[in-house]
């Protein structure tokens, strides 16, 4: 054939196709063995989805390892990692294939087949680039490498647009807690132990004799009080220096504070009672405010007597006042500037409402009898602030979750959003598909308009939180991994969130 006859096909190991942000990468068989396997670099020079065609044989233990190849490599690399090994028709003079395929997306498996099948099969799994892509961009261990001088064959990517479902893709609806209880037991333990360190040395290296915690009968603060008595035990130090406050206002509710008495005399920390209506009144007068009047100034002023009276007894007995404001709060800025905003040691402060509801669940089982009895209480209580009048019954009123949504989908939101980047129509297309018929339509987008909204102003909060232990991959403080301008605005994101609200149907 002539050199003007022929037909030039290009060759290469990395396809991009642009539309989509998807750039593929192929190694084969072996590559996946070598000590620096070609993916790496692949990966470095951009590729999200890495393909392995191999003729991998069936040994004893080898499909467990390969499993655990092919995990490892798209957590190193950060992609998709989709591996298809040689079936059970290929020559057996000396070995046998089973025919392995498995799909795995940053350390995640998402599809394995059963292997020696005799029928071809093809597995599949939705796979999230934007996600892939937002983790190379949050993860400071990530390298790229310049791709100026590589043959990129570039594909439409038409066919991939208008993504309408996810039919092989499982999303969470509460990320932050473990599946199964296994992972259960592991990483609330582990989360507990971290908690424990950081106060024990913040205790040590301020020499605090004692304590000072507010406990309102509400999960934050009785998680808080677990991790206070776990670390007192550790380091040998009397439980009678734990200083337990309850500190009743207009809202208190006899059922949280008789949660909050039990609690504190099961675990043997010292209980004391303020009751702050006498000084909120006179507040009142000082400042000219109509007790009548339930506004913003008549909650907040319970909230800053409150961090008075911790704050002050603690310098008083050379102690130290542990704060109980969870992350999801934070996020929120779900708290009163300058009250329960503000402690010496936060130990709550990287773990999210869902989680923190669930480390209480997991400690209750953990201790039968009447300490888990009113850990379970505490976790069936509505979470409130307490700080409006309670009803004619002496029930609560002021429902968190009412005012601000399920806290579930914030914590769902903050996920996605801060780990990830998804914008808002992602995050409300994986919301609607997480959550299923849990929630109606308008209570999701509802909800992920407060959490925007809420998020981007409330950061001035964030800007001067107390220290505080990190325990998990997101945490908002501005001496970590969060760096945000307090005046920031959401108003772009709102906008795109009411213009794809605006036409649900592409992504019904």
């Amino acid at each position: 054939m002539k050199e003007s006859s022929e037909e030039k096909i290009p060759f290469t190991d990395r396809v991009e196709i642009p539309s989509c942000g998807m750039i593929v990468g192929v190694e084969l068989c072996e590559d996946l063995w070598a000590p620096v396997p070609p993916s790496l670099k692949m990966a470095a020079e951009g590729a999200n989805i890495i393909l392995n065609l191999s003729a991998s044989n069936a040994l004893v233990s080898k499909a467990r390892y390969r499993r655990e190849l092919v995990q490892q490599q798209s957590a190193r690399c950060m992609s998709v990692y989709a591996y298809a090994s040689a079936g059970v028709h290929e020559s057996t003079t000396d070995t046998v294939y089973g025919g392995h395929a498995i799909l795995a997306e940053n350390g995640t498996l998402l599809a394995e087949n059963r292997r020696f099948q005799r029928e071809s099969e093809i597995i599949y799994a939705d796979v999230d680039v934007e996600r892939l892509n937002m983790s190379r961009i949050s993860e400071g261990s990530f390298q790229n490498f310049d791709v100026s001088d590589r043959n990129i064959l570039q594909l439409d990517g038409h066919v991939f647009q208008g993504v309408s479902s996810l039919k092989y893709r499982r999303v969470a609806p509460q990320p932050f807690v473990p599946g199964t209880l296994e992972d259960r037991d592991e990483v609330c333990s582990e989360i507990f132990q971290i908690q424990c360190a950081g106060l024990a040395k913040r205790l040590e290296v301020t020499h605090a004799e004692k304590a000072v915690i507010g406990v309102s009968g509400g999960l934050d603060s009785t998680l808080a009080l677990l991790v206070v008595r776990e670390t007192f035990q550790m380091l040998g130090m009397p439980f009678r220096n734990i200083a337990a406050l309850t500190m009743p206002g207009f809202g208190t509710t006899g059922r949280t504070r008789n949660n909050s008495q039990i609690l504190s005399e099961i675990l043997g920390a010292d209980l004391r009672t303020v009751d702050i209506r006498p000084a909120c009144l006179r507040h009142f007068e000082d400042i000219g405010h109509d007790a009548e009047v339930l506004d913003v100034t008549y909650e907040n002023v319970q909230a800053r007597e409150r961090t008075q009276i911790l704050m002050d007894t603690a310098n008083r007995e050379r102690g130290l006042v542990i704060g109980t404001g969870d992350l999801s709060e934070i996020a929120l800025g779900w708290s009163t500037y300058n009250a329960d905003h503000m402690s010496m040691y936060a130990v709550n402060c990287g773990v999210p409402k869902t989680l923190v509801r669930h480390m209480v669940r997991w400690y209750a089982d953990r201790h039968p009898g009447k300490l888990g009895d009113v850990l379970r209480d505490i976790i069936e209580t509505p979470v409130s602030p307490e700080l409006l009048p309670a009803d004619k019954d002496g029930k609560i009123v002021q429902k968190t979750e009412s005012i601000l949504g399920a806290y579930e989908l914030h914590d769902f939101y903050l996920y996605h959003f801060v780990k990830y980047g998804a914008e808002p129509e992602k995050l409300r297309f994986l919301a609607r598909y997480a959550f299923g018929e849990r929630y109606p339509d308008e209570e999701i987008e509802r909800t992920l308009k407060i959490f925007l909204r809420r998020f981007f102003t409330q950061q001035f909060k964030r800007s001067c939180i107390p220290d505080g232990p990190k325990v998990g991959s997101i945490c908002l403080s501005p001496r970590a991994d969060w760096r945000m301008p307090s005046d920031a605005s959401a108003a772009l994101w709102l906008s795109e969130l009411e213009s794809s609200c605006g036409k649900k149907g592409k992504m019904e």
